[in-house]
């Protein structure tokens, strides 16, 4: 006698699929001081940009005759708000157009918070698990009531033991190290009047996964794009939509893989980026999609999400004079 076991299919959410193009290119992700210095700061970040931009689509077509990439740009309307859209995406589409850069889609990072009503970071902070460090036994409170992910075990407290001697300093140790350690410790929230305010590099995470096809709701997807037909822009943030596609583009804004260009002050946020998608439970559906699409195109990704996502750090200007004055 066998046992048959009978389960609703309507239970089980279906994950529908999302275009992909081969590459997600990011031309900008600056803060609202970039802006707040004019259209001169944002012309010599896409004189900069464009002369990487051209390095990664040369690399691009050596893997694809004819590679599917778009274009994003992020505008952080999250930690604070500058100007209008109405004033600041012409200037934006306007420096990048002189330089020879065409953005195709649009983003606010305050949608990697929360995108038509959904809390994207609120789920994916829920997809979270802490890689436990070895010997360790449940003594460190979960990331979710701490707010804090670490890749391995902290330098524990010094205590003293029942017969009084004081246990000496012992080093933080990675979980994955390869012969010495590097420690981290990302703060994905903090609390600002009773009310969670999520981190950049946990916001930025959220931005990757969207960029790499890899975000759901109950197997729908989320940030889909959303075409400007209006002649002007808004004069309000919250009627911009949370990805807004500028372009006539056929490339998907989701990709196999991500590139993102910006500023070498954004490295440590980034590394923690890649902490953070490293310990995410990634939908299944979702990830098992993304790898039969490209092996069938010939351009397989990583088994690792965070080994998807590329970056190139450029020096600003400045940066070096700067450096020689001190």
């Amino acid at each position: 006698m066998t046992d048959t076991a009978f389960r609703e299919t309507t239970a089980e959410p279906v994950t529908k699929s999302v275009p992909l193009a081969h590459l997600s290119l990011e031309l900008g992700h600056l803060y609202m001081e970039d802006f707040e210095a004019g259209p001169k700061r944002l012309g010599e970040h896409f004189a900069e940009v464009r002369v990487w931009a051209d390095a990664v689509r040369a690399s691009a077509a050596r893997r694809s005759k004819r590679p599917r990439i778009s274009t994003c740009f992020l505008i952080d309307d999250y930690f604070t708000r500058f100007s209008t859209p109405a004033e600041l995406i012409p200037m934006i589409l306007k420096e990048a157009e002189k330089a020879g850069l065409v953005i195709d889609y649009l983003a606010r990072e305050s949608s990697c918070a929360v995108a038509d009503r959904i809390e994207l970071a609120e789920s994916v902070m829920h997809r979270l698990v802490e890689s436990p460090p070895p010997g360790t036994y449940g003594s460190r409170p979960p990331v979710s009531q701490t707010g804090w992910l670490p890749n391995g075990q902290r330098t524990p407290s010094t205590s003293r033991s029942a017969l009084g001697a004081v246990k000496g300093w012992e080093p933080p140790q990675e979980t994955a190290a390869r012969n010495h350690s590097v420690f981290m410790d990302v703060e994905l929230w903090s609390e600002r009047d009773g009310k969670r305010l999520w981190s950049c590099p946990f916001l930025a995470a959220v931005w990757q996964l969207a960029r790499l096809g890899l975000l759901r709701h109950l197997g729908e997807p989320v940030l889909v794009p959303k075409d400007w037909e209006g002649e002007d822009f808004p004069h309000d943030w919250d009627r911009l939509p949370p990805l807004t596609r500028l372009t006539d583009t056929k490339a998907a804004f989701s990709a196999y893989r991500t590139c993102t260009l910006m500023p070498n002050r954004f490295l440590a946020v980034e590394d923690a980026v890649r902490l953070i998608l490293d310990q995410t439970d990634v939908d299944a559906g979702a990830l098992r999609q993304v790898a039969e699409r490209s092996a069938a195109e010939g351009m397989p990704v990583p088994a690792a999400v965070a080994q998807r996502a590329t970056y190139v750090f450029y020096e600003e200007p400045g940066d070096s004079s700067e450096a020689e004055e001190t």
